[in-house]
């Protein structure tokens, strides 16, 4: 089960990016970030390249059947490296 976060689903719309997009990253998609620290839950972020676009969720999962979506952006390419993997120096 997905659980979007009030942040997540005011970005999606903003950005013109669907639910369906969010779930084939969470699938498909590479983690290329942990963040154990974060709180209430340790979340990760997640590439993912949709129509040759890349996209970017945050998420972390809350139990093994529960997910919840903490944010979804498009990575600005002045902010990251070619393969939005890493952010430029």
């Amino acid at each position: 089960m997905l659980v979007f976060r009030e942040h997540a689903l005011l970005r999606m719309a903003e950005r013109g990016i669907s639910r369906q997009a969010v779930q084939a990253t969470l699938e498909q998609g590479e983690v290329i970030r942990h963040y154990p620290e974060d709180t209430p839950y340790p979340s990760r972020l997640l590439l993912h390249w949709i129509d040759g676009q890349p996209l970017h969720v945050v998420a972390a999962p809350a139990s093994d059947d529960t997910e919840i979506i903490i944010t979804v952006y498009r990575p600005d390419p002045a902010l990251w490296e070619p393969d939005f993997k890493r952010k430029r120096p």
